[in-house]
């Protein structure tokens, strides 16, 4: 069987249904601060798109399926639930899952059901709103072609997911499953179709299909450690919060509806804090339709870890049915870490579970909240992912969905594979830092060699649209984030607001700059090409602009003598620092202030200094400061937070993957070549 032709294939139409064929799709994509108001008509929102097909198959030894929806789909053959995908893409390189679905399929009559779902929503989580949602596949018994999507399926919409409230930011619709509705077991063998219309082909498709180069999510059901039934409430816990859906069996009239809250976290009064930090109330309804014991089904997921059931009279929840179905990228840890006193081995547990049991997909920022796809946040998880599990299949992905983000504006997208357009002015350029920190640790020179000329049009455009006449950046209309929340700015005395070109010229900015132009020209030299850029200006008009001999350290910007924690972090990672005095200055800094001046992004460089610096009893003390990855586990956190603390932010995920990145500084890898930047 020629798996490699095979993967190549995806020969079936698109289809639809019949009221949606004609959809033309509509361009969602712009800059960010020229960003399109689109219009949705509510009716045009939260379609749940049902698919079916009865076929026949000879003798086979092996089948794979081809597969992609548009925004997402979920599989059943002969009534068993197979996978789900595909991974978000832009419609210039949409992602198709290939499946092996052997075991799935028999020598005779065999049925294929698929649930799609188009959400219409503008947000982080797909490219939607933009009228364009189908099914296409294409199903291989052994090296022969036997079946394709066309209008020879039959489909319908889903009247079982009525809408529900939006939350957060549009990220997702609350479900309020009513299993009364006439399609409630379509993916069954027994279930009749025969009412359902047929489908359409999709008249206007304009995707550039691309097989999805990682792996399909794997589910885990999780037991509560804890039932408590109380009057007609159970409430439930599953130990820490994970990414998924709840599942349980239940019996009652036609119509008994039982509510379900879910939450992170409970309140002081032992309640479920449903209403979320990060700004989702968690809630939802199962409508029961007296036909016996019958289990809830939920599309989208939910990241929680108590769950709470109110139940009208006379239902009935079997108690040993109730479980969390988990959902995650496949992880298998290789590294180790090459610490073993208790506190190190705690944050390294954090961390790596978060990992496991957080990356979807894509490595999103927050499980709830936005779910998106970061390319600041993804440049440190991702990494760290890749790294530990030695798998770089993911990462490798991350860079080219980013690159293909070029297509909206040269300087890159901040948030991937979606259709909210936001721009970040540190992110590409952390972007290239990391592509050298892959280079260096795998050795892969035809990968980067392939993408070369697009990471060094990343610069140019940085060059072409912010430099001023001495190299240095100013004028940016990409948003600068410096540090989140503004606590952690320390101060920065530059007007960051989201939203406005920041005209004046600073330093954090132009640090990530000339630690891009750096990462290039080692990425050139590792290739055997000529440098990039001579980086040397670049540093000596950075001193000039903002390094106060009197102080030993740098400025915040060229308006301003203030001096904050961020503007000394990334220069001296970046290797900007002039002389043994400056780097001794910022080192006295780390250690006088700690963790109330670094979080998200500022604390990898601060780390990644230390590394290179060989200040390592200052390195190892952070690493176990208790106001970093220890007080997120003092306050009973089992997975990393959005921060070092439940009250840092106001909307603080509870499930965010960028601190992981503390394995990476823990893990037994040698890693130091990506941390030193001392040569220019």
């Amino acid at each position: 069987m020629d798996i490699d032709k095979i993967n190549s294939t995806l020969s079936g139409k698109w289809i639809t249904h019949q009221k949606l064929a004609a959809w033309q799709p509509v361009n969602v994509f712009s800059r960010h601060l020229e960003r399109k108001v689109i219009t949705i008509d509510p009716a045009d929102r939260n379609m749940h798109i049902l698919f079916r097909k009865e076929f026949e198959l000879d003798g086979f030894k092996k089948c794979i399926l081809n597969i992609s929806a548009d925004d997402y789909y979920k599989l059943y053959i002969n009534g068993q639930f197979v996978t789900q995908g595909p991974a978000a893409g832009y419609p210039w390189r949409y992602f198709y899952n290939s499946v092996d679905v052997t075991e799935f399929l028999n020598p005779g009559k065999n049925l294929i059901a698929v649930h799609t779902y188009y959400q219409g929503l503008i947000n982080r989580v797909w490219v939607s709103g933009d009228q364009r949602t189908g099914l296409c596949m294409e199903l291989f018994a052994d090296d022969k072609s036997v079946l394709v999507s066309d209008e020879s399926f039959r489909c319908t919409f889903h009247s079982g997911f009525p809408d529900g409230e939006i939350i957060a930011y549009d990220t997702q619709f609350l479900e309020n499953y009513d299993a009364r509705c006439a399609e409630d077991g379509f993916e069954t063998p027994e279930y009749d179709d025969s009412a359902w219309p047929m489908a359409a082909e999709r008249e206007f498709v304009d995707y550039t299909m691309v097989l999805q180069p990682s792996a399909q999510l794997v589910f885990e059901e999780f037991k509560p450690v804890s039932i408590e039934h109380t009057g007609n409430r159970i409430k439930v816990d599953f130990d820490a919060i994970n990414v998924g859906y709840l599942k349980f069996a239940a019996r009652g009239s036609a119509g008994a509806k039982i509510e379900m809250f879910f939450a992170q976290e409970l309140n002081e009064d032992d309640s479920l804090r449903w209403k979320l930090r990060a700004n989702c109330n968690y809630k939802g309804t199962f409508t029961l339709s007296g036909k016996g014991w019958e289990i809830l089904k939920e599309y989208d997921y939910k990241s929680f870890r108590y769950a709470e059931l109110i139940l009208p009279e006379n239902v009935e929840v079997d108690p040993d049915s109730i479980v969390f179905v988990s959902r995650h990228y496949p992880f298998e840890l290789k590294a180790k870490c090459r610490c073993s006193d208790e506190k190190a081995l705690a944050v390294w547990n954090l961390c790596c579970d978060s990992l496991h049991y957080g990356v979807q997909e894509n490595p999103m920022d927050c499980m709830e909240r936005e779910k998106g796809y970061y390319l600041g946040d993804g440049s440190y998880s991702q990494l760290t992912h890749a790294v530990l599990t030695g798998d770089f299949s993911t990462m490798e992905k991350f860079f080219d969905d980013f690159l293909a983000s070029s297509r909206i504006n040269r300087g890159l997208m901040a948030c991937g594979n979606c259709s909210v357009m936001q721009e970040m002015g540190e992110s590409p350029l952390f972007f290239i830092v990391q592509a050298w920190s892959y280079l260096a640790y795998t050795g892969n020179k035809e990968f980067i060699r392939a993408r070369y000329d697009q990471f060094k049009d990343i610069l140019d455009y940085y060059c072409e649209s912010y430099a001023d006449s001495d190299g240095l950046l100013h004028k940016l209309d990409k948003w600068c984030v410096v540090e989140w929340p503004l606590q952690y700015r320390d101060g920065y005395d530059v007007d960051l607001t989201e939203g406005q070109v920041c005209v004046v010229k600073h330093n954090a900015i132009n640090a990530f700059y000339i630690g891009a132009v750096k990462a290039m020209n080692r990425i050139s030299e590792y290739l055997g090409l000529p440098p990039y850029k001579d980086a040397a200006p670049l540093v000596e008009n950075f001193r000039k602009a903002f390094y106060l001999p009197e102080a030993k350290l740098f400025r915040d910007s060229v308006e301003s003598d203030h001096i904050s924690a961020p503007g000394n972090y990334f220069a001296a990672f970046y290797g900007l620092c002039p002389d043994k005095e400056s780097r001794k200055a910022v080192i006295e800094m780390i250690s006088r202030k700690r963790f109330s001046a670094c979080n998200l992004g500022t604390t990898y460089h601060v780390l990644g200094f230390l590394a290179a610096q060989k200040e390592y009893d200052l390195f190892e003390s952070m690493i176990r400061d208790e106001g970093g990855w220890l007080r997120i586990i003092r306050e009973g956190g089992k997975r990393t937070f959005e921060g070092w603390g439940k009250d840092c932010k106001w909307n603080t995920s509870l499930f965010h993957l960028i601190v992981t990145y503390g394995a990476l500084f823990l893990a037994d890898c040698d890693l130091d070549n990506i941390w030193d930047y001392s040569r220019e």
